[in-house]
């Protein structure tokens, strides 16, 4: 059995892309990436695919205007670099119908909030403003629902007294880049599993 291939979307710095290549790198992660795609010519997370060797393709909001053709070329573009699983590091785009066919229940996301609570690209301050107390992160299944995929894991991450935004996003950063390469790592071990009578999905040797 090889490694796992995986595809990465990005629309920005890339922390999370980092430290997928960092968990491989250390022999952490038995995966290898096989293209990082941005939304976004500009996204620092280009560069750090580069530094790592890795394969870049980037996309500008021109292709964008045509969503179903963006989706045809996302989906062509992914397969051709033999990736088995797309993996979302914080790709502001929502995946459209044709790459949700291409990889059935093989398109994975994060999300900064306990879903199903705090949806939307605001997870962080929706539940900061709320005044909740205990706030999380999230890695789940994308489907055609935005941020309502089949949860795969979760992690609490508590709001101090004294904590202000930045604080909080400071920490649940730093949960997002243990929670992401574990929840990787798992899958590329076979060991996660959806039920297809539930949809809830059962993860082994935890």
């Amino acid at each position: 059995m090889g490694k796992l291939r995986i595809g990465v979307l990005i629309s920005g710095s890339g922390t999370n892309l980092q430290a997928i290549i960092d968990a491989i790198e250390a022999g952490e992660l038995d995966a290898q990436i096989a293209l990082v795609l941005s939304s976004r010519p500009d996204a620092y997370g280009l560069k750090r695919a580069a530094d790592a060797g890795i394969q870049t393709v980037s996309l500008n909001r021109d292709v964008y205007a045509d969503k179903e053709a963006a989706d045809a070329l996302i989906a062509q573009t992914f397969k051709q670099a033999g990736a088995e699983y797309l993996v979302m590091a914080g790709y502001m785009r929502m995946v459209g119908p044709i790459v949700l066919g291409a990889f059935e229940d093989r398109v994975i996301n994060l999300h900064p909030a306990l879903l199903p609570s705090f949806k939307g690209a605001h997870g962080i301050s929706d539940a900061f403003d709320f005044g909740v107390k205990v706030t999380g992160v999230t890695v789940h299944f994308a489907n055609a629902e935005y941020d309502k995929g089949p949860i795969i894991a979760q992690r609490a991450v508590p709001v101090l007294e004294d904590d202000t935004l930045e604080t909080l996003e400071a920490r649940i950063h730093e949960v997002e880049h243990e929670l992401y390469p574990w929840v990787l790592g798992h899958l590329a071990a076979g060991d996660i599993a959806i039920d297809p009578q539930t949809r809830r999905v059962h993860i082994a040797n935890t």
